[in-house]
């Protein structure tokens, strides 16, 4: 039987398997390894720096390095070519003697936009080839990637938007992964999520039943459900927002978009029921106006827990 030790470091190679596997697989989808770039004679590297070179009127050969992270050696001998192909032309900075300033020339320009229709051109046969869902998933997973990699945060606005295809299944699989991250709980809870978004389906009323998706960035980043408990009580469930989009006021925005859902159906009241280990959510039904009615201890997910029931009136 493995250690847990063993096992992280399993798990460890895995991913670092996985990532290498990525790169292989990226570099050869967009034509990385070709002899030139998008059938032109310029490598990658070239053509990147080509890029930086065609954002402004000038700029300096140390700014490029720092940009790309490119070897200071690697970087002249290719500045030497471009100059011996007249697409630059390098002059002394007039503030800084000891700096040398390129600019691309009118041939330079040509073959800077010569390289950017091709790329454009390749970027929207990899999308048309996709439906509406799986250009927008490509796209998120892309800003995620970026985002993980750089360590900042979500930039873009936040939209709630109605289920669409895929949505149920996110509901379910993300459910199930945060909360055996965060909380340890078992595949029971991803049992009851499964069964809970199953009902919605089987049992939704339009006029009394509603479910809202988060997206930032193009990514969904939260859920939450309301649903009809009796002619006259709503019931909010599956409220989730994924860690790195919290502290944004999401999770807030969610809840109050259910509120008001359930006020507009006629519904008298609205309900919730959570547990005590989900503080940051209790936090969020409480300054929405909900207040604690019950608690009682149970067994469930592979823990002791303390169940507890929220209400609010609502008011017209």
């Amino acid at each position: 039987m493995k250690t847990l030790s063993e096992a992280s470091d399993r798990q460890g190679e895995d991913r670092v398997q996985a990532l290498r596997a990525f790169n292989r697989f990226w570099t050869q989808r967009i034509g990385a390894l070709q002899a030139g770039l998008l059938s032109t004679p310029y490598s990658l590297t070239e053509a990147r720096v080509l890029f930086e070179l065609a954002q402004r009127d000038a700029t300096s050969a140390a700014d490029v390095r720092h940009t790309l992270n490119l070897d200071a050696g690697y970087l002249s001998r290719m500045i030497a070519k471009f100059r011996l192909q007249k697409l630059l032309v390098v002059e002394t900075s007039e503030e800084d003697a000891r700096r040398q300033v390129l600019r691309l020339t009118a041939k330079g320009r040509r073959e800077f936009a010569s390289l950017d229709s091709r790329s454009a051109a390749e970027a929207a046969g990899i999308l048309g080839v996709l439906g509406e869902g799986e250009q927008r998933s490509l796209i998120a997973a892309m800003a995620t990637i970026e985002r993980v990699l750089e360590g900042g945060a979500p930039s873009g606005t936040c939209v709630l938007r109605p289920l669409a295809p895929g949505d149920l299944g996110w509901v379910v699989e993300r459910h199930g992964a945060l909360y055996a991250e965060e909380y340890q709980w078992d595949e029971t809870f991803e049992a009851l999520v499964a069964k809970i978004v199953a009902e919605y389906v089987e049992k939704r009323d339009a006029r009394k039943d509603n479910a809202w998706i988060a997206e930032l960035d193009g990514a969904r980043v939260g859920s939450v459900f309301c649903v009809k408990k009796t002619a006259k009580v709503a019931q909010l469930r599956l409220l989730l927002m994924e860690p790195s989009a919290r502290g944004r006021g999401i999770g807030a925005r969610l809840v109050e978009e259910c509120i008001r859902f359930a006020r507009r159906a006629g519904y008298e009241r609205i309900i919730l029921w959570t547990n005590h280990p989900l503080k940051a959510a209790r936090k969020i039904y409480e300054r929405a106006g909900f207040r604690l009615e019950g608690e009682k201890k149970h067994q469930s997910y592979g823990h002791d827990l303390l169940g507890q029931t929220f209400g609010l009136e609502l008011k017209p």
